[in-house]
Parts: structure tokens; C-alpha cells; sequence
């Protein structure tokens, strides 16, 4: 009797778990980072973004694993004749070969060609784009993985962060797409910054130890130009926290402020202003005919349209 009730509290605890799938900010914030690159690839390959964004998030446990930190493999591809670099990985087996790439783009690009390049999943192609669940089950039909709810996980994840919205894309932002995965430092533990947009620009928040030239580095353009972009000399200390944009600011907020000015307050300079609402520092000085050296006061009101 005993046995059974520690059996039944372990079979019930299980289903709990597997059925209260949560919203997590870790998901949302990969999504947000590949969404544009998934897109890309079901263009390119006509395999649902939704496919492709559920199992990255399932095989790299949102880019955390250590398969996907090592060898940027976001989809636990295993070597199978792959001459490329690889790693090794516990998995069905010890020690198992798995494939390994220079970026994570290339290993989205490698999991489309996977799937479209063997005859055994050949049968999925023939489902419509839209059609996620019969992807799901095709794909663990087809042999892709061995945990027996592998489809129900997948079906699962596209349902609560609505994934199968991304299977109506017609295009996608291609400077997202290419600049949120490449250059990332492979066995460095760091995760790419997240790109954001902001009044019509792109920009990220600054992490401990960020410097202009490593966010150039990762990211794929001129340090230089960003500090330009920024308005600020190229070896400037950065800030955690604070809003650096990858383009030339606007001259103007976003239209919601047209007719709310900002209020100023204690500890703000016209330069973080600028920074808040993504404008030019001299568009703000402009707009409210003031002099650089001008110096503004608690509960002043800017303009920034």
C-alpha cells in the first residue's frame, strides 16, 4: 500500500508539472532575440517558424544548455557524417558527437537543412505551413527525438507563447535576423544581448563589463559608429542599465509624445533625456531653443516632438 501511494503521489506530481507549463521572461526573451531568424528560415525552407522556435527552445533550453553555450547546436543535431568542428555531450549515450558552428545563425540555417535535405522527413513538407501540430507529431514520428511527449512539449510551448503567429509572417526584419546571432564568442558563457526596437532604431541595454568595442564586436558593426550613433567617445565607460542605440537617432520621439512633454527630474541631464525617448541630443536642445550649455531644472517641461 505504501508503494503504490509513493507511486501515485510521483505519477500525479508528474502530470502537475508536465500541465503547468509557465510563462517564463528566459522563453520570451530568446523568442524575441530568433523570432525574425525563424521567420527567415521557414521563407527560405517552408518550415513553420513556430517548428522552429519551439524546438530551439526545447533542445537548448532557450540557449542555456551547455551543447548550445559550447557549440552554439541549438536543435541537438548529432554529427551523422558531419565533417565540420564538432562537441562531445551526454545524451542517449556518453559522450556523444554532436555538431558545432561558429554562430547560432549557422546552426539555424544547418537545423533547416537538416530537416529538408532527408527523405524521412520529406512527408512533413507536404503539410501546410499553419499546420504546427502535424509538424509536431511528424517530427517525433519521423524519429527526431526519443522522449515519448517530445510533440506535446512542442505543441505546448507554440500554444502559450502563441508561436503560430510567426507562421503568418510574409517578411521579417533582416537586420535582426542576421545581427541577434552571429559573432557570439563560442564557450564564453555569454549570451548575446537582446536587440530591441525603439523610435524606429535598434538598440540593447548595457551588461556588466560592456564596452563600446565588445558590443561592435558582437554585434557586427564599427565600435566607432556606435559611440558616434550614441554620441559619445568610443572609450566611454558604460553604465548597466543604460539604452545604446545601433543606428543614427531620430529627431524626434515617437509620436505618442507629440503632446506630452517630459517633465524633468532629479538626476536627469539633457543627454539621458535624449537617450530615454531615443533622440539626437542636439534635435532636443533644438526643439526647445536652449543652449548647449544651458542647464535644466526639477520639473521643467521638454519638448521631445
Amino acid at each position: 500500500m505504501k508503494k503504490f501511494a509513493i507511486l501515485f503521489i510521483f505519477f500525479y506530481c508528474g502530470f502537475n508539472t508536465s500541465a503547468q507549463l509557465r510563462w517564463n521572461s528566459v522563453y520570451q526573451s530568446y523568442i524575441d532575440q530568433y523570432k525574425d531568424l525563424a521567420i527567415q528560415e521557414m521563407l527560405r525552407y517552408n518550415i513553420p517558424a513556430s517548428i522552429t522556435l519551439a524546438q530551439g527552445l526545447f533542445e537548448s533550453a532557450a540557449g542555456r544548455s551547455e551543447l548550445s553555450l559550447k557549440g552554439n547546436n541549438h536543435f541537438g543535431i548529432k554529427c551523422h557524417g558531419w565533417t565540420g568542428r564538432t562537441v562531445y555531450h551526454h545524451d542517449d549515450e556518453q559522450g556523444e558527437c554532436f555538431r558545432a558552428y561558429d554562430n547560432v545563425l549557422e546552426s539555424f540555417e544547418d537545423h533547416s537543412k537538416f530537416l529538408s535535405g532527408q527523405q524521412r522527413y520529406a512527408r512533413l513538407f507536404q503539410l501546410d505551413r499553419r499546420d504546427y501540430k502535424g509538424w509536431a507529431n511528424g517530427l517525433k514520428a519521423c524519429g527526431y527525438a526519443t522522449n515519448p511527449r517530445y510533440a506535446d512539449r512542442l505543441i505546448e510551448i507554440i500554444q502559450l507563447y502563441r508561436l503560430y503567429q510567426y507562421d503568418e509572417a510574409t517578411h521579417y526584419d533582416k537586420f535582426l535576423a542576421y545581427h541577434s546571432a552571429v559573432d557570439k564568442p563560442v564557450g564564453s558563457g555569454q549570451l548575446l544581448h537582446p536587440i530591441s526596437i525603439y523610435n524606429k532604431n535598434y538598440c540593447i541595454k548595457v551588461r556588466p563589463g560592456d564596452t563600446f568595442k565588445a558590443i561592435g564586436k558582437e554585434i557586427g558593426i564599427s565600435y566607432k559608429k556606435i559611440a558616434k550613433y550614441n554620441e559619445r567617445g568610443k572609450d566611454d565607460a558604460l553604465q548597466v542599465g543604460e539604452t545604446i542605440y545601433l543606428k543614427k537617432k531620430q529627431r524626434h520621439a515617437e509620436k505618442i509624445y507629440k503632446h506630452r512633454p517630459h517633465i524633468v527630474k532629479a538626476g536627469e541631464s539633457m543627454y539621458s533625456i535624449a537617450q530615454f525617448y531615443g533622440i539626437r541630443l542636439k534635435s532636443l536642445y533644438k526643439m526647445n531653443h536652449l543652449s548647449p550649455d544651458y542647464e535644466i531644472r526639477v520639473g521643467e517641461a521638454l519638448r521631445v516632438y
